[in-house]
């Protein structure tokens, strides 16, 4: 047994199960606050569903504002307006509804309310300098698990590259996960955002900072959303699929919200930051390449991932149980058509040394990897990953061109 001292953080208040949503007025009376504000994005907006939880809020008598105009990949100058119209409706509390995106802006927005600090000066682990309004998570995706961690991420349009504010001043005051309000979320955000979750999951079981805590977690999360994707993505109105995928999120939140995300995080950044590819995706493009770069570091770790993934290892050594584990990932997005090499997403490999540089400088993720990375290392990954073989970088219409010469092997 782990004898470690360990700190693991979550919400006060975690609500879960369908219709969770209608306990959000009584949640924002607990926090004794008055005048809520939701923090959402325009699709959410526009699809109606704001009302599901604006009216439990009315109807428990508190006085209700929204602002509608958080964005995906948020950069660092979107903030201003949201924190100036919370500042100005003299709010007292933040729900945060929607992606990732929405509720880590609401998270930010929390803490630079009436504040000197900007959130570039919060950028790293604690620097944020106090706790802010009380907030309250709902997601409507499957994936980022923001409504339980400390952190949050921004686009830093000076480097070009995705940074992270990691507080436990940041981590919500109550989450509300319901999986009714994913329904209407659209095939290819959910397998996107799913997949977001499913890396949370393994990079939590792998990091060398995971725990007796955040293992359980981890594995329950890799075979509730293996489970369960397939069918979300292409049959979405079914609600079993639907929860195992927001528990799962759920839990792959509260795991690499204590254990870390690692190197796949820290590749994928600077990919987001420089093409705005998003999150999920860019996530995507790098697992199966840093899971295989990883994988030596240890094998038994990535055999159970092949089982928690629904993979048959009776009689295969640990060695081939672990890889089955990368073949299984690469399955995975083939099925619910997520992209897997940059050329998929118009990056070009002359790209790769500034994207290189980039991972070089998210240390806070690289140091909870199982395996150390070089500058060299990364290189050799991102050149893996380059283009589909048999293939060379989409055209102008978004489609692949045969060539008679791949560009570059990928790695097998």
């Amino acid at each position: 047994m782990d004898m470690k001292i360990r700190v693991h953080r979550t919400p006060k208040s975690i609500v879960t199960g369908v219709d969770a949503i209608t306990r959000i007025g009584a949640e924002v009376s607990n926090l004794r606050a008055k005048k809520a504000l939701i923090m959402t994005d325009p699709g959410v907006v526009g699809s109606g569903m704001v009302e599901t939880v604006e009216r439990p809020l009315i109807d428990a008598g508190i006085e209700v504002g929204v602002y509608g105009k958080c964005v995906p990949e948020p950069p660092m100058s979107s903030l201003e307006e949201g924190v100036k119209f919370c500042e100005e409706g003299h709010y007292d509390c933040i729900v945060g509804f929607g992606g990732g995106s929405a509720i880590d802006v609401a998270k930010i927005t929390s803490v630079l309310v009436n504040s000197e600090t900007t959130v570039e000066e919060m950028v790293g682990v604690e620097l944020v300098p106090r706790k802010g309004l009380p907030v309250i998570a709902v997601p409507t995706t499957a994936g980022t698990g923001s409504e339980v961690t400390a952190v949050a991420i921004f686009a830093n349009e000076k480097l070009n590259v995705k940074q992270g504010v990691s507080s436990g001043f940041l981590i919500p005051n109550v989450a509300i996960v319901d999986p009714i309000l994913t329904l209407s979320c659209p095939a290819h955000v959910t397998a996107a955002s799913g997949m977001d979750a499913l890396i949370h999951n393994i990079e939590a079981y792998t990091s060398v900072n995971a725990t007796m805590h955040t293992d359980p977690l981890a594995r329950e999360g890799i075979e509730l959303i293996s489970k369960s994707i397939r069918t979300a993505v292409f049959d979405g109105s079914n609600i079993e699929a639907r929860a195992g995928m927001a528990i799962g999120a759920l839990m792959g939140g509260i795991s690499f919200g204590n254990a870390g995300v690692t190197a796949v995080h820290a590749l994928s950044y600077p990919i987001g930051g420089t093409f705005h590819v998003p999150h999920g995706v860019a996530n995507t493009l790098m697992l199966p390449w840093v899971m295989e770069y990883n994988m030596l570091a240890c094998l038994p770790y990535f055999s159970e991932i092949a089982v928690a993934m629904g993979e048959n290892i009776e009689g295969l050594s640990v060695r081939d149980a672990a890889a089955r584990s990368v073949e299984a990932m690469r399955q995975l997005a083939v099925d619910i058509q997520v992209p897997q090499y940059l050329s998929d997403v118009g990056i070009p490999e002359s790209a790769i040394e500034d994207l290189a540089d980039g991972a070089m400088s998210q240390q806070r993720l690289l140091v909870n990897n199982p395996r150390r990375l070089t500058r060299d290392d990364i290189i050799q990954i991102y050149k893996n990953a380059a283009v589909r073989p048999g293939t060379e970088p989409l055209n102008g219409n978004g489609k692949a061109k045969t060539a008679a010469k791949p560009k570059a092997k990928a790695a097998q």
